[in-house]
């Protein structure tokens, strides 16, 4: 695999190169505790960005958004932005759906005064970052929003799109209820997933794909050992059969996120989908490397 100059720069310094970072921006408060995001954008940047929030995976109980690994889109024209949310030890479902929506809203009611484009905001997540990221483009929202959690565009990496199916959610030879118990599923849900079937597909974006949905871009290695590739495959199949635009690249030989999910090749994948759909028109005039 070759990594570039650019990403062995970006190692070192912790920044892709021209890119600023203003840190512990408050997008929301609950009680006394304030949820904060990062923003990043190139020193050169002109114009109106198209914003992309990155959600942090670790099984929703763990991570965080200090290390952002979709930093170098802006050095490609878009602002970035990532998002803190509560843990599953910290609060249960629907904790982190409502603080990633409230980071939208938050980008939409501050894009003025931030020289960002409030109609075009993309969602990138991996893992329980991609679970989250693709109900944020399934999940109905709720009425009467004063501002909108809508987004334009999904791109998910090896997230579990369904909660019932996912191998530690399941009684089975391998796992005693015991451990189904334990599983990060039944710690988000609050109970074992077996238990409350109706919150799990709730909080499953398979099972909440509609006409409508913003289109997807789903990535997941081929031997992915945490995540099955079924759990992609499955939204894939889903969205598409809704009408949905959706692509799922399978990574050959790829397993749960690393250094196959870095290479230059899988950035120009990601960075096309979104000039598609945050920029209208750019896709067609990026350059092939």
């Amino acid at each position: 695999v070759l990594v570039s100059g650019a990403l062995a720069q970006e190692k070192k310094t912790g920044l892709p190169a021209g890119v600023t970072v203003n840190r512990d921006q408050v997008y929301a408060q609950r009680g006394e505790r304030p949820l904060k995001l990062d923003l990043y954008r190139a020193r050169d940047a002109e114009g109106r960005l198209p914003v992309v929030l990155w959600v942090h995976g670790g099984g929703w109980n763990q991570g965080s958004k200090d290390r952002c690994p979709a930093a170098w889109l802006a050095q490609k024209g878009f602002a970035v932005a990532s998002v803190e949310y509560r843990l599953s030890t910290e609060a249960r479902w629907p904790a982190q759906m409502e603080d990633c929506r409230d980071a939208v809203r938050w980008l939409r009611d501050h894009a003025a005064e931030l020289g960002f484009d409030a109609d075009h905001i993309g969602v990138w997540g991996g893992s329980a970052g991609g679970h989250l990221v693709a109900l944020m483009g399934t999940l109905p929202l709720p009425e009467g929003e004063k501002t909108s959690a809508r987004v334009q565009a999904v791109c998910d990496w090896y997230g579990p799109s369904d909660l019932l199916t996912m191998p530690p959610n399941v009684v089975s030879e391998k796992r005693s209820r015991e451990q189904v118990e334990k599983s990060n599923g039944a710690i988000l849900l609050g109970a074992p997933i077996m238990d409350v079937p109706e919150l799990a597909k709730r909080c499953s974006a398979f099972h909440q794909v509609s006409a409508g949905d913003a289109p997807f871009l789903i990535m997941h290695g081929e031997k992915d050992p945490m995540v099955p590739l079924e759990q992609s495959e499955k939204l894939d199949a889903a969205l598409r059969g809704a009408g949905v635009e959706s692509e799922l690249v399978i990574i050959p030989e790829g397993g749960h996120g690393g250094a196959a999910f870095q290479t230059d090749a899988v950035r120009e994948k990601v960075q096309r989908f979104f000039d598609k759909h945050l920029r209208p028109g750019r896709d067609k005039a990026a350059p092939k490397s």
